[in-house]
């Protein structure tokens, strides 16, 4: 279950509202539901105050605004579709690359010891289903190495690592709750 320790405001508008929401209910919940109830995919009556509105919209336009998408409006037969492509190429080469790096020359061996963040972005490029698409511009034997280490990262049972983890437990339990 997510306890919520501190609800200072961390300056980021979704981030706030997520913690207003947390700080408000009565009953501690779960990671699972939490997931479900911010990004929109449970219907529980009793729980329609918690959900975050235009989670995807919202967030396409504060990476927007940051310069990391553009918007475009893409015709698909009878309608138009608003879409937003990269236009920072730089910046997500850059991730892919960090990516690459932890799971090849900077290879820890153990999930206790991998930066936070890294292991977050592991975890969500995965539920996310494009953890494989970071590994392609890799040599054959490179890419074998790196989806190998991260197949046996991503299969460690996430209740035991938590259990281990510094700080990293909300990382582990978003793991689980993806993997169900």
């Amino acid at each position: 279950q997510v306890l919520l320790k501190s609800d200072a405001p961390t300056g980021d508008v979704l981030l706030d509202e997520t913690l207003r929401h947390m700080k408000a209910t009565e009953s501690a919940e779960t990671v699972q539901t939490w997931i479900e109830l911010l990004t929109g995919e449970t219907w529980n009556p009793f729980k329609l105050q918690y959900q975050l509105r235009n989670v995807r919209e919202r967030i396409a336009k504060a990476l927007v605004e940051k310069g990391i998408l553009t918007t475009e409006k893409q015709n698909f037969l009878l309608f138009d579709m608003t879409t937003h492509p990269v236009s920072n190429a730089t910046e997500k080469q850059r991730l892919v690359k960090k990516l690459q790096e932890s799971m090849l020359e900077r290879w820890v061996n153990s999930p206790q010891r991998m930066d936070r963040r890294t292991l977050a972005l592991l975890v969500l490029a995965h539920s996310s289903d494009v953890l494989e698409n970071v590994f392609t511009s890799l040599t054959d034997d490179k890419y074998d190495v790196a989806m190998n280490r991260t197949k046996d990262l991503l299969d460690m049972d996430p209740e035991v690592e938590a259990a281990k983890a510094r700080g990293a437990e909300m990382i582990w339990a978003v793991l689980a709750a993806f993997n169900k």
